[in-house]
């Protein structure tokens, strides 16, 4: 492969972005090693026969899903088996130097991020597109403080005010994406159900569906309601999110949370039965015009204000 390698020039941008995106980076880093290694025709348990890894280790580096990105040594190791050219092997280590940065999520205590919760993050701060689908709440990254501080009681009745301030504090911050030059495109679909269920109190419903209605209007934002009455609708009774990441040879992921866990699928056949399973919920789900018109309506005759 040449040195005007579109693979690798392409990586150089990531390089220069002002935040970290240490999960994104390690997942590139993993990719990119893995085409080096198919490019040198060799299997993975041959590679790591060949550098006295295991396979669990070389198969964690290609994967880019440890905690921390592999050493340099193992890094340079692996290279120099494939016979990587000396361009590609210097934004591939430069990049490994970056996906050591650690993001903005990783000051918080594990108690608020556990490993699981950290990826998903991680995730997001990388994805080109995000959508989700919700039956219980309105989804993370649209909620407002108010509302987040109630889905949070509501969830942890017993915690204290300090965890509790913690805890809405994060999800703000993890809401900021969506402002960023750079944002991601968000498609959310939820049931109407979330909208006429009251958390925290009347007022802080009619802030949450405004916030809705603002967000709803930009451009790299679609918000999409399954009314009530599709009585047929193919909605799971899981959340779910679906991540994609911009051509970079990177699988898409879905997650799927549970109460103290989740699951991230990137299998190929199961990423696509949830994409399709979301694409059927938007065709069953009124269009976002009819949405925002549904938000307003919803605002306006269920959450009255001054």
């Amino acid at each position: 492969m040449s040195a005007e390698s579109p693979r690798i020039s392409r990586l150089e941008s990531y390089l220069d972005r002002p935040e970290p995106a240490p999960t994104l980076l390690k997942m590139l880093v993993g990719v990119q090693l893995a085409g080096f290694r198919e490019d040198a025709g060799l299997a993975q348990d041959q590679a790591a026969r060949a550098l006295g890894f295991s396979g669990a280790k070389l198969s964690r580096i290609e994967s880019g899903k440890g905690r921390r990105p592999p050493t340099e040594k193992d890094v340079r190791a692996l290279l120099a088996l494939y016979g990587t050219e000396e361009y590609e092997a210097s934004v591939l280590l430069r990049l490994l130097g970056r996906a050591g940065e650690p993001g903005w999520w990783q000051r918080y205590d594990k108690r608020l991020m556990p490993e699981w919760f950290e990826r998903l993050v991680g995730l997001q701060e990388a994805a080109a597109t995000i959508r989700t689908f919700e039956i219980q709440y309105v989804p993370g990254l649209l909620q407002t403080p108010d509302y987040t501080e109630a889905v949070v009681r509501r969830g942890l009745p017993n915690a204290p005010a300090t965890e509790v301030r913690r805890r809405v504090e994060l999800r703000m911050r993890r809401a900021q994406l969506l402002h960023r030059a750079d944002a991601p495109r968000l498609w959310a679909v939820l049931d109407e159900s979330v909208l006429l269920r009251v958390l925290g109190s009347r007022g802080t419903m009619r802030e949450q569906v405004a916030h809705l209605v603002e967000m709803a209007q930009r451009p790299h934002v679609t918000v999409q309601v399954v009314p009530l009455d599709v009585s047929n609708a193919s909605a799971p009774n899981v959340p779910i999110t679906y991540l994609r990441f911009g051509g970079l040879d990177l699988p898409d992921v879905v997650y799927l949370e549970h109460i103290r866990s989740a699951n991230f699928l990137e299998d190929r056949d199961e990423t696509e039965e949830y994409r399709l399973a979301l694409d059927r919920l938007a065709d069953e789900a009124l269009q976002p015009r009819e949405s925002l018109a549904l938000l307003r309506r919803t605002m306006e005759e269920r959450y009255p204000g001054a």
